[in-house]
């Protein structure tokens, strides 16, 4: 099957903004990416990492960091975004979403802070001990459809399911049947069902998009983030990314959930870090 393009991928469709006056963007969130009813968070930082991508002078996120504040639902919504800054190699810059009640007022869903550069534009010096996860094949991973092998699918009716290639490791995915490990980890293959290969855009949503690792604790139900800071390090190489989040703190009803992404070049291209509630019940 032939990779689609950028302009005719569901993810770039989805998370197109519109230009209506300077620093102001309309959007549209899909249903087409909602865990339960609500937006997923990976996909709204996208969103709004699209809209900065038009507002900022430099073309690649860097940093971002994230605070959810309402559960954002499928619809129209406006992004509002500020330059705080701009330099030679960094800029910097802010953006809220809202989307409107039913008496017409506004309602904030997320507010953004975010540096941007050109990841192209970075040495090559690399000195680091962090290694890719260990993840067996991808035809012997769990899936959310049925694996090849014959093993069973992931259990998913989220509407963002049908969006991704995603492809767990049986090691982390003892919750898919009923029997969690108790630890706080989540490995998996990762990458659009449409083909689209990744880039700096789409890691935003790849830092978010794996079933939380509550759910190999044994905790189900919703997982909402709270506040979601994302790095990424380099343009992705083509091909399958892998996955690794691990959690190792659960207190008070929040969670950490530290994430790596390695592309198909054994590069660390993006990391984050994240606290989300966890739904206290086994």
């Amino acid at each position: 099957m032939a990779l689609a393009t950028h302009r005719t991928s569901e993810f770039d469709r989805d998370t197109a903004v519109t230009r209506r006056a300077p620093g102001v963007y309309d959007a549209h969130l899909s249903g087409g990416w909602t865990i339960i009813q609500a937006v997923n968070g990976g996909y709204l930082l996208a969103l709004m990492g699209r809209a900065l991508g038009d507002a900022l002078p430099h073309p690649d996120p860097m940093s971002v960091t994230a605070h959810y504040l309402t559960a954002s639902v499928p619809g129209p919504a406006v992004i509002r975004t500020e330059v705080v800054r701009t330099g030679r190699t960094m800029s910097t810059g802010t953006a809220t979403l809202v989307q409107f009640a039913e008496d017409g007022s506004e309602v904030e869903r997320l507010r953004v802070l975010a540096a941007y550069g050109d990841l192209g534009a970075l040495p090559d010096d690399v000195r680091t001990t962090a290694k890719p996860p260990a993840i067996p094949p991808y035809e012997h991973c769990l899936g959310t459809d049925s694996a090849p092998d014959g093993r069973p699918a992931i259990p998913g009716s989220t509407a963002i399911a049908e969006r991704l290639a995603l492809r767990l490791d049986p090691a982390t995915a003892g919750w898919a049947v009923g029997a969690p490990s108790g630890k706080g980890e989540m490995r998996a293959w990762f990458g659009l069902a449409d083909g689209r290969e990744p880039d700096p855009l789409s890691l935003l949503l790849t830092v978010d998009a794996l079933p939380p690792t509550a759910f190999e604790m044994g905790l189900s139900g919703w997982v909402p983030t709270v506040e979601l800071t994302a790095h990424i390090r380099r343009r992705p190489a083509p091909g399958p990314l892998r996955v690794a989040i691990t959690t190792r703190n659960l207190a008070g009803g929040f969670l950490e959930e530290d994430a790596e992404v390695w592309d198909s070049e054994d590069r660390l291209v993006a990391q984050s870090r994240q606290l989300a509630r966890a739904v206290l019940q086994g």
